[in-house]
């Protein structure tokens, strides 16, 4: 057993080597967890807003009239090799549900269990790097807990703060809204088959915080009409949960696809990854498509710190689509649009 005190350098240490499974992808299936939840008690805090019925992106507590709290957690095994990718894409996806509920972040604490042989110099550079991401995010680490376990998982509890009034999301869409995303799709496939620079890519995107995102969408106001991330379920799932919620059919657009470079390669050579199943499992008898197997690859992928999905009004969509997204080099684009319908679901059109 390797002691943490003769730590290896970080850059011989291949973190998914630690793992069966990593990133958003190992999260339960979305049928099963349904399921489990429905199953919970559910308590009716008079200050609770959001909470279990239904469950949305994070948890809403009303402080008072203009102030509530909004509490998310997520953390999952490594997805890629490098421990500072690691930790700064855990905390980006940590924080991307406080601003999935229009939130910004306040506070974070780390949610950490590593194999005790675990060279030291690689927890810390993880720490290290996660804390630097909330505080591009507005907030600060205030402690944490870690744990042993045979492998590595970190994450963070998060808590962020928002006005009640103007809370986001998932249910709300409407007929004539336009769906827009702000990141590309495919972080999965391109780590699972692209190349080393479109992995690098994949990973930049990652690491990106959604901040920028929601605070464009706050700006937006009242025409942004619904709102949800786009992580483990991948875009159809996730935009199932906004269609179900709203009562509409979300159609996307099988042509206005942007995927990281190397995604759509590596799903038309037949790359699939372990959550494209259960995906595709979810959104069973709610899903058609008259694009190809590539298009519903991408749809099911399962992503992790993917970006905001929002529905909103045209004229908030002619503004946003192809605005930079902060200074990561992303930029909104059309996913495609909402239509009223006696049965909720999501149709990829060609």
């Amino acid at each position: 057993m390797t002691n943490a005190t003769d730590a290896p350098p970080t850059a011989t240490i291949r973190l998914t080597e630690w793992t069966s499974c990593g990133g958003c992808a190992a999260k339960w299936g979305a049928s099963l967890l349904r399921e489990l939840v429905d199953e919970l008690p559910s308590t009716a805090a008079p200050g609770l807003l959001v909470g279990l019925a239904p469950f949305d992106d994070a948890a809403i507590y009303q402080v008072s009239d203009d102030l509530a709290l909004v509490s998310t957690t997520d953390f999952f095994p490594p997805l890629v090799d490098d421990p500072a990718d690691f930790g700064a894409i855990a905390a980006a996806n940590a924080c991307s549900d406080v601003y999935a509920m229009g939130g910004r972040v306040a506070v974070a604490l780390n949610i950490a269990a590593f194999p005790e042989e675990m060279p030291r110099q690689v927890i810390t550079t993880i720490f290290a790097a996660a804390s630097e991401v909330v505080r591009d995010a507005g907030g600060s680490i205030g402690g944490g807990h870690t744990i042993r376990n045979p492998e590595p998982i970190f994450g963070l509890a998060v808590q962020g703060l928002v006005d009640p009034r103007r809370v986001f999301r998932k249910g709300g869409a409407l007929a004539g809204d336009v769906l827009v995303l702000s990141k590309p799709i495919g972080t999965a496939l391109a780590l699972a088959g692209g190349s080393e620079a479109a992995k690098a890519a994949a990973i930049g995107g990652m690491r990106t915080l959604n901040r920028d995102a929601a605070e464009q969408l706050v700006a937006a106001g009242p025409a942004v009409h619904a709102v949800t991330d786009v992580t483990g379920y991948g875009l159809a799932g996730h935009a199932w949960e906004m269609a179900e919620r709203s009562g509409v059919r979300v159609r996307i657009d099988a042509a206005g696809l942007i995927a990281y470079a190397g995604a759509r390669e590596a799903a038309e050579d037949g790359v699939r990854t372990g959550g494209d199943p259960r995906n595709r499992a979810y959104v069973d008898g709610r899903f058609t498509s008259s694009g190809g197997e590539a298009d519903d690859a991408l749809c099911f992928d399962p992503q992790t710190s993917g970006g905001l999905l929002a529905a909103v009004a045209p004229e908030v969509a002619d503004d946003l689509v192809g605005r930079p997204v902060g200074g990561s080099g992303l930029t909104w684009w059309r996913v495609g649009d909402v239509a009223s319908a006696s049965d909720p679901g999501v149709d990829v059109t060609k």
